[in-house]
């Protein structure tokens, strides 16, 4: 699905025209564009999280001159998949992690509280 398609599914959805659907579109995307830039994540729950992330500076090599070459460090936008996105896609994956969680143990019963200090034994006189 492209951007035309997308605006298309939504002036359908939501009846009202092609130019307003691609006004809320551009919207929408603008908004997340414009948080990521200032590094603020972007969390749609059951979506997912759009967030900017720092490459480390490294080096790669040039196959063409074949010599090594430094990559300067950068700030990249990252997008990590929810759960139900994931579960949409792949509904055998979410099915496999569940049944993955509910065959854990239980998790480890606290240790028995100490014994509390025994008091002071008062003073003969």
């Amino acid at each position: 699905m492209n951007r035309i398609e997308l605006v298309e599914k939504i002036a359908t959805t939501h009846n009202v025209s092609k130019a307003e659907a691609a006004r809320i579109l551009e919207t929408v995307t603008g908004s997340i564009v414009a948080a990521v830039k200032k590094g603020d994540p972007v969390q749609l729950i059951g979506f997912g999280t759009f967030k900017q992330v720092a490459r480390a500076a490294r080096t790669g090599f040039n196959p063409q001159a074949g010599a090594a070459i430094k990559i300067a460090a950068q700030k990249v936008p990252k997008f990590v998949p929810g759960a139900a996105f994931k579960a949409a896609v792949d509904p055998k994956a979410a099915k496999r992690k569940a049944d993955k969680a509910a065959a854990k143990p239980a998790a480890k019963k606290a240790a028995p509280a100490k014994k509390a200090a025994a008091p002071a034994k008062k003073a003969r006189k």
